[in-house]
């Protein structure tokens, strides 16, 4: 490992999750940002400079995998890119090795015409539901391919990573997605605007190779035969005795085949970063970086969370902490919901930690991997504001981290691949 910038820097960087928005009739005509009673971060906005970010680039509405590792300085170009569901799978564990097939799961409800009522099946399922349903799985599919086979691993909520290995033969992650709301460009997950009646899409080959085509099928085989099997169980029966969302089927996005190939964080930033996380996909992109993680509890233990990253910088000069509340109101379109998230991150979160750092040593840095309006129920390609702040860092006259005001602030609108090096530039200028 290089040696550090500066073993006197000291930074704690923020990233709360879809926080950006836009301006909703629920509140006002503003921002869940903007109505938001926030005044340990309005204070640390006063003692620092704001600016804007472009995550992944212009016209992008990225999915968080490809957002955080931008965020993280990292710029891919996509096709270099592992996919989420390689993330995801190396985040919760699963055996994987370059040439399986890897891929980001929802499960999801549907009516009786096919249409898919809820890309989420209530967001909050019962794991022992979730398990139940993937063991059925795994234990009744029966590939056309013999020496294929299927690992189908539940992660938090709706979400599931999917594991497809043939013995003998590389699959392709040049696949389209099943998954309706997202579109697979050049490796990158991207949201896409979508209306009220979606169906399951069939997987097709990107290209005209075997494996491509093999994958295609593997992937039609896996729904086809998924949906039979969730439809019969004996655990949906009683999901739907018990007015609970049936677990209908599995979409499917995000395809990889291939372990990434990156440097790790500390030599990029020639830092000692480390990493409070908790989702698989930020877990896995901590593993494939050489992250040291630290366990802070659950995901809105934010008391919790704000003492181990004020006590980390007794041991590292840099910790990355990833809060991924704001982002689920974002997706059910609830903007009070919103609002009041923010109001309990910036009193259990941001309040604990101030009062466990000396602001004069360490410099917080706030901003988001990407904006989630209410309004639009899914990512989008709108800037995100940035904040650095500290004693030592001189204020430029911004009061408030909202969109609004990142607009107008000294640091400009940079490229989330430049948020960290930014950052770390403008603390070393300042720094006492």
């Amino acid at each position: 490992m290089t040696s550090m910038i500066n073993s006197n820097i000291h930074m704690i960087y923020v990233l709360l999750d879809g926080v950006g928005d836009l301006p909703h009739p629920d509140l006002g005509g503003k921002t869940p940002l903007e109505a938001a009673n926030t005044p340990t971060i309005d204070k640390l906005a006063r003692n620092g400079v704001i600016g804007e970010v472009i995550s992944v680039g212009k016209g992008i509405a990225p999915e968080s995998d490809i957002a955080v590792f931008n965020m993280l300085g990292y710029k891919f170009h996509h096709a270099d890119y592992a996919g989420r569901g390689v993330m995801e799978a190396i985040g919760v564990g699963i055996d994987f090795k370059d040439g399986d097939l890897a891929l980001r799961g929802n499960f999801a409800t549907l009516n009786d015409e096919g249409v898919i009522i809820d890309r989420r099946a209530g967001r909050h399922i019962e794991k022992e539901d979730a398990d139940g349903i993937a063991k059925e799985i795994e234990n009744k599919i029966k590939f056309s391919h013999p020496s294929s086979s299927v690992v189908v691993s539940p992660t938090i909520g709706h979400r599931v990573t999917v594991r497809i290995r043939t013995i003998g033969e590389k699959l392709s992650s040049e696949i389209t997605n099943t998954d309706p709301a997202y579109a697979r460009v050049d490796g990158m997950g991207i949201a896409k605007a979508v209306g009220d009646f979606l169906r399951i899409e069939k997987c097709l080959p990107l290209d005209e190779t075997i494996s491509s085509k093999t994958s295609a099928k593997l992937v039609n085989e896996f729904t086809e035969q998924s949906l039979k099997i969730m439809k019969d169980s004996s655990i949906n029966k009683k999901r739907i005795l018990a007015k609970k969302k049936s677990l209908s089927c599995i979409l499917l996005r995000d395809a990889g085949n291939k372990y990434p190939n990156v440097k790790p964080i500390n030599e990029m930033h020639s830092m000692n970063f480390s990493c409070i996380v908790d989702m698989p996909v930020e877990i896995g992109i901590s593993k494939v970086l050489e992250m040291k993680a630290f366990e802070a509890g659950g995901l809105t233990d934010y008391e919790e969370k704000a003492r181990v990253a004020a006590n980390a910088m007794k041991t590292q000069n840099a910790i990355y902490v990833h809060l991924k509340g704001p982002d689920e109101f974002g997706h059910d379109g609830d903007a009070i919901g919103k609002m009041k998230n923010i109001e309990e991150i910036d009193e259990r979160f941001f309040k604990t930690l101030l009062d466990n750092i000396d602001s004069s040593k360490v410099a917080i840095v706030i901003s988001a991997d990407h904006s989630t309006p209410c309004i639009n129920k899914g990512h989008s390609d709108d800037p995100v504001p940035i904040l650095v702040s500290a004693d030592f860092i001189k204020n430029d006259g911004t009061t408030r981290m909202t969109e609004k005001q990142a607009n107008k602030g000294s640091i400009g609108l940079i490229q989330g691949s430049d948020v960290v090096s930014t950052a770390l530039k403008l603390i070393k200028s300042q720094i006492v």
